[in-house]
């Protein structure tokens, strides 16, 4: 019928039919045989029957069907009451059914939490008894639905039944870890870790997948830190989370470009608490350091997790307005090559020097080329 179409999962009856504007998935109806890797079928048999087909899916609220000719809907599986009960509810045998795609652990819990529904007892049940199942799925497949927890909506949720259901520990030690490591309450007087990174986790709205690992990830340097001196103290934890995180998601095989972003997030979630006291030029690298809005917002919510103050958010977001582009990121007084010409030879105090310039500028205390110049000769003599 479709000549141009392709075959994208022959073996499973799926063609891509595609014209210029869209292009469609076509399932033909089947029933599948075992399940002997935990993930596909050993084999498929098409059916003319459609409830043939919806018997072998996953929950009762994906096994809704639709004639597109009368727009009747199809429902073998009760899963329309099952939507109105704002349940999730495997079809047919629960332990069966995860036997089948060990993914399906995770998948109960993404669409709980996205959909703040419940997940039906049984159904929570064989997930509990199969959980440890969750370590055989390949770490791209198992970090997908994580980020989906993460960013489609009810991410405390998500991670809350993660514990309920044994999930956590299997696949984020690090985090579970996070559970019942006290905090001093002058500074949290919400409780500990966990649960200030569930309250973290329920600020967000449909965040950056970067800003969301980040909430999550921000504070897992806190238990291998934690220690009882004077108060409580977590000294080190954003450099220990940082070296954690990328471990972490080395593991789930995140791209390096995600990797990069939260480690970088993680690492300078603590450095709010000095933005009054910082040098100008200080200040000013540190708020135009790449993708400075969500180091803000992860700031924001990690205030509104704990105490609630805010006078350093608002102390930064008075500069953001204050500094324009051009005297966050001035164009350079001296260069290299400028050095080189008033006679300095190229060496590693080439770094030292221009930093020492751009601190002056940045300050305020040089505005021309000249005055860089001689500022270098009177700090830096040619021949050190």
């Amino acid at each position: 019928m479709f000549p141009g179409s392709g075959q994208v999962g022959a073996q499973f009856g799926v063609v891509l039919v595609r014209d210029s504007q869209s292009q469609v998935e076509v399932a033909t109806f089947r029933s599948d045989a075992d399940y002997s890797d935990g993930r596909r079928p050993g084999a498929v048999r098409f059916e003319r029957d459609p409830k043939a087909d919806v018997l072998r899916r996953d929950f009762t609220i994906n096994g809704l069907m639709m004639d597109p000719e009368t727009g009747r809907v199809l429902d073998y599986v009760d899963g329309r009451a099952d939507l109105e009960r704002r349940l999730v509810r495997v079809i047919g045998d629960a332990g069966a059914r995860f036997d089948e795609d060990r993914l399906r652990l995770l998948r109960a819990v993404r669409f709980a939490a996205r959909m703040g529904f419940e997940i039906e007892p049984a159904t929570l049940d064989a997930i509990r008894r199969r959980h440890t199942l969750i370590l055989k799925v390949a770490a791209e497949r198992v970090r997908d639905e994580l980020s989906r927890i993460l960013t489609e909506g009810g991410a405390r949720r998500g991670f809350e039944l993660l514990v309920e259901t044994g999930l956590l520990v299997q696949i984020l030690p690090e985090v579970a870890a996070m559970q019942g490591v006290e905090q001093p309450p002058e500074f949290h007087p919400e409780g500990d870790v966990w649960t200030h990174t569930l309250r973290l986790l329920g600020g967000l709205d449909h965040p950056t997948l970067t800003l969301a690992l980040s909430a999550l990830l921000h504070d897992v340097g806190k238990p291998p830190t934690f220690r009882v001196a004077d108060r409580i103290r977590f000294d080190g934890h954003a450099e220990r989370g940082v070296e954690m995180a990328h471990v972490i998601m080395l593991r789930l095989r995140y791209p390096n470009g995600v990797m990069e972003r939260v480690e970088a997030l993680v690492a300078n979630h603590m450095r709010f608490l000095q933005v009054g006291r910082m040098k100008e030029s200080t200040l000013k690298r540190f708020l135009r350091m790449p993708g400075f809005q969500e180091h803000l917002e992860l700031h924001r919510l990690d205030c509104l997790a704990g105490s609630g103050r805010l006078e350093n958010y608002e102390f930064v977001r008075g500069k953001l307005a204050e500094y324009s582009a051009e005297r966050l990121a001035p164009a350079p007084l001296l260069t290299g090559d400028g050095l080189v010409a008033a006679g300095y030879t190229p060496g590693p105090r080439f770094s030292r020097i221009l930093t020492a310039v751009e601190d002056a500028q940045l300050e305020g205390r040089i505005r021309t080329a000249e005055e860089a110049l001689a500022m270098v000769r009177r700090e830096f003599a040619v021949d050190d």
